[in-house]
């Protein structure tokens, strides 16, 4: 059972595609049947009811001529009487047995008067009690199975209905045949056209099935190809995941240790040297752990496990922090990093107190990076109800292009000017996750050549939650 279900899935594919072929081949199939079988049904009906008609035709004009019998001239007058009457009638005619054979004594075609016709079909019809009738089709009275024909000709302009009957006189006595030649060229036009009508549907019908069913198959291509797409993207994040994880504790010892040496720890260093190549280890560890947190941030946040503390908190001295933490980095680079303090008390904001520093850090250290002179500066305000903090800078600033794509995962925007500065492309991506989860939303607005000014908008606590903070 094992090695079958194994079977199975190492083939499912193969399997899929067989049976979706399968049901191409099926379905237009059934539905060609179902149509054509519907079809014959109804011809086979329409000749039934046909049938019953000529033959009640048949008995019609039996009982007209009736009163003629005997009279030639008078059965004559009668059948043109009633041709000129009727259009369906290809012919009619009354027969007298003259032997094993037939003549004709009466005719709507004149000039068959006289001939004498030598037609199994009469005789069967003679056979017939009064009163009743043979009736068959023009495509049925081919011939009998010993060969003699059934009809005198067959000529005629389209399909037609023989009907033919034995005639009695008063006395009851039989004298002659009835012999009509019905048309069904109304009824088979019409059927004709409906037949053709359901043809040129049933082909559009199957045209579409095949289509959809192409459509169809194809699709669950894209399902399969989806599938292994979400199977490969689980094991990247899972290792990203698991990477990130081991990456972490040799990076701590490495930073750790460097620090301790730097710090003279181990014994006082007077190479400059040495002490220059420890700083680039020192820096090195930290962009290399930067980049670590970023991918588990990413596999956390694409798994749904990132986890936020909300709660209602000051941002002045989250502000302060990142500031001063950064203000080494903006010394380097020679600009000015300044935060501007609102006047008067800011009201409390709901956020992650450490995912709002994880976010300063990115805006902030972004704006340092890419500014070549001049100032970064952060700032905040109340508009329209929401916290909004901003971080603008006098850097090189961002195409119109490039600001489309800024927030996208992996993305930097490829200048010359940025070619030289290092960096990742996840730390905006990973910050606009963020701002959203905490249900706040991120925008910027740049002037290529003139700077940048990027605004995180945020929910500031309610009435009842920014009492409660004060009264603890």
């Amino acid at each position: 059972m094992m090695k079958l279900k194994q079977f199975l899935i190492d083939r499912r594919e193969n399997l899929q595609l067989a049976y979706g072929i399968f049901l191409i081949i099926l379905i237009p199939s059934l539905i060609a049947y179902n149509t054509i079988f519907i079809i014959a049904k109804y011809n086979d009906n329409t000749d039934t009811i046909l049938n019953r008609e000529a033959l009640a035709i048949g008995r019609t004009i039996y009982s007209s001529l009736q009163n003629s019998m005997g009279d030639d001239f008078a059965t004559q007058e009668e059948i043109e009487k009633i041709y000129k009457r009727n259009s369906e009638f290809e012919n009619i005619e009354v027969l007298i047995p003259e032997g094993d054979n037939f003549k004709v004594i009466a005719s709507s075609k004149k000039d068959d008067i006289g001939k004498v016709l030598d037609f199994y079909y009469y005789t069967i019809a003679w056979d017939q009690p009064d009163n009743d009738a043979v009736a068959t089709d023009s495509l049925k009275a081919g011939t009998t199975e010993n060969g003699k024909s059934l009809a005198n000709d067959t000529d005629t302009n389209g399909r037609f209905w023989l009907v033919a009957m034995p005639m009695q006189d008063a006395n009851g006595n039989k004298k002659a045949v009835l012999s009509m030649k019905i048309s069904s060229k109304t009824v088979d036009d019409l059927t004709d056209y409906s037949r053709n009508n359901s043809l040129c549907i049933l082909l559009i019908t199957v045209l579409i099935t095949i289509l959809f069913l192409s459509i169809t198959v194809r699709l669950w291509d894209y399902v399969v190809l989806y599938k292994k797409i979400k199977q490969i993207d689980q094991i990247k994040d899972e290792f990203v995941s698991i990477a990130s994880h081991e990456l972490r504790t040799p990076l701590t010892s490495i930073k750790g240790y460097t620090s301790l040496i730097m710090e003279g720890t181990f014994g006082k260093i007077e190479n400059k040297e040495i002490n220059q190549s420890l700083e680039r280890i020192m820096i090195s560890t930290k962009r290399l752990e930067t980049l670590v947190e970023d991918l588990l941030d990413i596999s956390r946040l694409e798994q749904g496990r990132l986890s936020l503390k909300m709660e209602n908190i000051k941002t002045e001295p989250i502000i302060k922090e990142i500031v001063s933490e950064l203000a080494v980095n903006a010394k380097e680079k020679k600009l000015k990093l300044i935060y501007k303090k609102p006047e008067g008390n800011m009201p409390l904001v709901y956020a992650d107190s450490e995912r709002l520093k994880q976010i300063l850090t990115n805006l902030i250290g972004n704006s340092i990076k890419y500014t070549e002179k001049g100032k970064v500066t952060v700032f905040t305000e109340i508009k329209n109800g929401k916290y909004q903090l901003k971080v603008a800078d006098t850097g090189i600033g961002i195409s119109p292009e490039g600001q489309k794509n800024l927030f996208q995962k992996f993305y930097r925007v490829k200048t010359e000017k940025t070619e030289v500065i290092q960096g990742t492309g996840l730390g905006l991506w990973i910050t606009k996750q963020i701002v959203e989860l905490m249900g706040g939303k991120i925008y910027l607005e740049s002037i290529e050549g003139q700077g940048t000014q990027m605004t995180v908008v945020l929910n500031l606590a309610t009435e009842e939650e920014e009492k409660g903070e004060k009264k603890k």
